[in-house]
């Protein structure tokens, strides 16, 4: 069973069996008329049980980075999360860590790679942070076989443009692993947020394969220009087009959906689980009602990444 017993955490709304298996239900019929074999998401988080709960206690007290309320909808261990990820037809999914201050990534990508390994639907991921060494670990973590990075400058309070990273951002390009960027202000703005620094990063490394977490939000445009104009920069729909995230930041603005239909080939599903104030397949119901065509979301919720990561 998902989520946490009632009463055990203030505005958490655990789902009933019932529940559950409707959510079920509801997502093989979608993969059943897409002809997928399931659902590949690249924005999915597990982290070491000390540090998930430090992050679930800055949701529940909906901190200053949060910005609200944030009632989480799954609140279990790995094993139990894990499973419900694969009872809903996620085939292949990240296990994204960030850090938030020197002498954490290391950590951090020991766990991440054990858990690789435990875990045979998840990517290796891996993480930096602007440090003196950053470029060595990250040329190591490749050679160790991460095949997906994070980086969240909103949680690390950095620059992306931080001279410490310059180095590492270079390795990135060369071996072309892609790192999903957290740095749309969304759900709230900070110095180190926005898309001035990430389009500055670009010109100096345009090799980079980004993955925009949230499509960017709220600035959608400018993140999604960012996929316009380079190869190898793509964007993940993370909250986004969810009733929450709309009410959260505002609606996603209409004029963009033709850019969105566009990039079609650059839109790879990721959701945040297990993070989120709602079930799962809110997130997948939210993208079919953008009403973009089957062929559409096959590739977003399947083809995208499958082609990305090779599998």
């Amino acid at each position: 069973m998902t989520g946490s017993p009632a009463g055990e955490e203030p505005g958490d709304s655990p789902p009933t069996v019932v529940e559950e298996a409707e959510e079920r239900a509801r997502l093989e019929t979608t993969l059943t008329r897409l002809g997928i074999p399931g659902l590949f998401d690249v924005h999915t988080h597990f982290l070491p049980p000390r540090v998930m709960s430090k992050v679930r206690a800055v949701f529940d007290s909906a901190g200053p980075l949060i910005g609200r309320p944030w009632p989480l909808h799954y609140r279990d261990d790995d094993e139990v999360l894990v499973e419900t990820l694969r009872s809903l037809g996620v085939r292949r999914f990240s296990a994204l860590a960030y850090a938030h201050k020197p002498d954490m990534a290391e950590f951090l990508n020991d766990w991440s790679a054990d858990f690789a390994q435990r875990v045979p639907e998840a990517l290796h991921c891996g993480t930096f942070y602007p440090e003196e060494g950053a470029a060595d670990h990250v040329a190591a973590r490749i050679a160790s076989g991460v095949e997906l990075f994070k980086v969240h400058v909103q949680v690390g309070g950095f620059h992306v443009t931080d001279p410490l990273l310059d180095k590492a951002w270079g390795v990135l390009a060369e071996a072309g692993t892609p790192v999903v960027l957290h740095a749309g202000s969304g759900p709230v703005p900070t110095e180190f947020t926005g898309p001035g620094p990430v389009r500055e990063l670009l010109a100096r490394h345009p090799r980079l394969a980004l993955v925009m977490a949230h499509l960017g939000a709220p600035e959608y445009a400018e993140f999604m220009g960012m996929a316009e104009d380079f190869e190898n920069v793509r964007l993940d729909t993370t909250m986004a087009f969810t009733d929450f995230f709309e009410e959260m930041g505002g609606p996603f603005p209409t004029q963009l959906m033709p850019r969105l239909r566009d990039l079609g080939d650059k839109v790879l599903l990721g959701s945040d689980f297990p993070n989120i104030p709602y079930p799962y397949a809110h997130q997948v119901e939210a993208l079919e009602r953008l009403d973009l065509g089957d062929d559409w979301l096959r590739r977003v919720l399947w083809e995208n990444s499958t082609t990305l990561f090779g599998v």
